[in-house]
């Protein structure tokens, strides 16, 4: 329910311009976006008790009062203290039944495992990702932009949002062919797309993370030679065929073959 398996989304807003977006991010139906505030919320809570269970076991917090909102005595919004309030806050989680029980738990273990399994639920918690989604953006005289994105889900972002993007431009001057490699993954025959990048030793690697199969690879394949070559060519015109090579920048392939397509 919360993730797919990846499916190519195509978008032409021009005859020069083609973006190809591979992710595993189903459509933001009702019950998937209840479902990722679900997510949120776990989220949260994991946090907070990480919060608890520091203050807890570093700061030796029983038999303290909570400071005062108002330290003057008076409910005024110019008296207001936003530390106190925080403070405040956490001494009133910190005394409930759940508090109580992550203290106890937080005391019965030595520091230096408080603080690993503080670090490790904080990790889960802020950079866990649900969703990944790739996208390749062709522009005819401009060049090749690549795009990967993880998120969903998290603290920073509700619903289907994205964090953590990496974006990479590959001028059209740069750009010596684009071609479908064939690799061994395993025992598994593997087809990807690259880019050949004048003055770079290896391939640029289209979709690393996803590593489509074999029909979308090539889908994109004619539709970006289609786009970038091509005069007006529709975006799922066919490429001519030609030489390949073997990707060397990546040490999971176990080997690589030269039998691919390129013009």
């Amino acid at each position: 329910m919360l993730t797919t398996t990846p499916y190519l989304t195509i978008r032409r807003p021009s005859p020069t311009t083609a973006e190809f977006t591979l992710t595993t991010c189903p459509p933001l139906t009702l019950p998937l976006r209840a479902a990722l505030f679900g997510v949120l919320c776990l989220r949260f809570i994991a946090v907070l008790s990480v919060i608890i269970g520091i203050y807890s076991a570093f700061f030796s917090p029983t038999g303290l009062l909570p400071p005062p909102i108002f330290p003057s005595g008076h409910i005024s919004f110019l008296d207001f203290d936003l530390n106190n309030f925080l403070l405040h806050m956490l001494h009133l989680l910190y005394i409930s039944r759940p508090g109580q029980y992550l203290a106890s738990l937080a005391l019965s273990l030595p520091p230096y495992a408080v603080l690993a399994l503080s670090a490790l639920t904080s990790y889960i918690a802020l950079f866990a990702r649900i969703h990944t989604t790739e996208s390749l953006l062709v522009l005819r005289g401009l060049g090749i932009q690549m795009s990967s994105s993880v998120g969903g889900g998290n603290l920073f972002r509700l619903g289907g949002g994205t964090f953590m993007k990496r974006t990479r431009f590959i001028p059209t001057e740069k750009i010596q062919d684009i071609l479908i490699n064939e690799a061994f993954k395993g025992f598994e025959v593997r087809f990807y797309l690259v880019i050949v990048v004048e003055g770079e030793q290896d391939v640029v690697v289209c979709f690393p993370r996803l590593l489509p199969r074999r029909k979308i690879v090539e889908r994109v394949w004619r539709g970006a030679r289609g786009c970038l070559y091509e005069k007006d060519g529709p975006v799922l015109s066919a490429g001519a065929g030609g030489g390949g090579g073997s990707h060397g920048g990546n040490g999971a392939w176990k080997g690589g073959s030269g039998n691919g397509k390129g013009g």
